[in-house]
This record gives structure tokens, sequence and C-alpha cells, in this order.
């Protein structure tokens, strides 16, 4: 197998992609309206739904960086998201309005409205499900524009 290096600013479209973004992290916690992600992952997945399946990463410290880059942007318009918390014996999901993050080392804190659900003071491994908005120049991933070329392509020959 050969490794390829793909210069992604070429390869990325200046169009408009839905995207929901995914930041894990190693526990979280939370008081006093802030939500604390300990031990962040240090990429942000990013997906798109139909017609164009954009799958990549960027990362977090680039995805904090360009909160506030554009006309809609995330402190413009601030995001809702879905933070779900594994506990031992259960899962829990509360739903909430993320603003003003910070990121120190591998440590992500948001400014939060809860929405739904309640927040625990703690808890383990967790998942943040920014919801969808489109945003433009969102970074495309060499796969997810591979895919897309190989789909046109198929379509092409029926």
């Amino acid at each position: 197998m050969t490794s390829e290096t793909y210069d992604t600013k070429s390869i990325a479209r200046p169009e408009e992609i839905e995207a929901l973004y995914v930041q894990t992290a190693h526990a979280m916690s939370y008081d006093d309206d802030i939500l604390t992600l300990q031990t962040l992952a240090p990429t942000t997945l990013f997906f798109s739904d139909r017609p164009d399946r954009v799958t990549g990463h960027i990362s977090s410290h680039e995805f904090v960086e360009s909160w506030d880059q554009g006309e809609d942007s995330f402190a413009s318009n601030p995001p809702n998201a879905v933070l779900s918390i594994f506990h031992p014996d259960m899962v829990s999901d509360v739903v909430v309005e993320l603003m003003d993050p910070v990121l120190e080392g591998h440590t992500l804190t948001y400014r939060v409205t809860i929405l739904d659900g309640e927040m625990p003071a703690e808890g383990g491994p967790s998942s943040l499900f920014i919801d969808v908005i489109g945003r433009p120049l969102s970074p495309v991933s060499v796969a997810g524009a591979h895919r897309r070329d190989r789909r046109d392509d198929r379509r092409d020959r029926r």
C-alpha cells in the first residue's frame, strides 16, 4: 500500500456543506453553565449527508479557531448539540446550546444552555454531536472527494 499526500485546499470546493461535527473526550464535567471536555481527541470528526456524503477530520484547534468565521458562524448562530455521556451502568444524553469555546491543551470548555435532559456534574467518556449547519468553505476530506468522484463516474456510465 502506498501513502499519498494531498493538498486538501485544492480538493475542497468553496460550496456550503451541512456538516455534523463530533468531538470525543475521555471525561466531562459541568459546573455553573460551563461544560468541560477533558482529554479531548486531537481531531474533530465531520460528516455530511446526501448528496455529497463528505467525511473527514479537522484539528480540534482549527475547529475552535473557526468558531467565529463566516457570515453564519457558530458565534453568530450558536449550534445545538447532544452530549452523550458514558457512565458505568448507563449512557445519558443531554441537549445543549454551545457558546464560547476555549481550548487549552487537551481541555475544551463551552458555555452551555441546557435545552433537554439533566447534566451530571461529571461523567466518563463522552461524545459531543454538534448540529448541522451550512458553513462556507467547510473542509473536505480527500476520501470524501474521491468517493464523490467515483460515484459521479458510476452515474455517468449508466
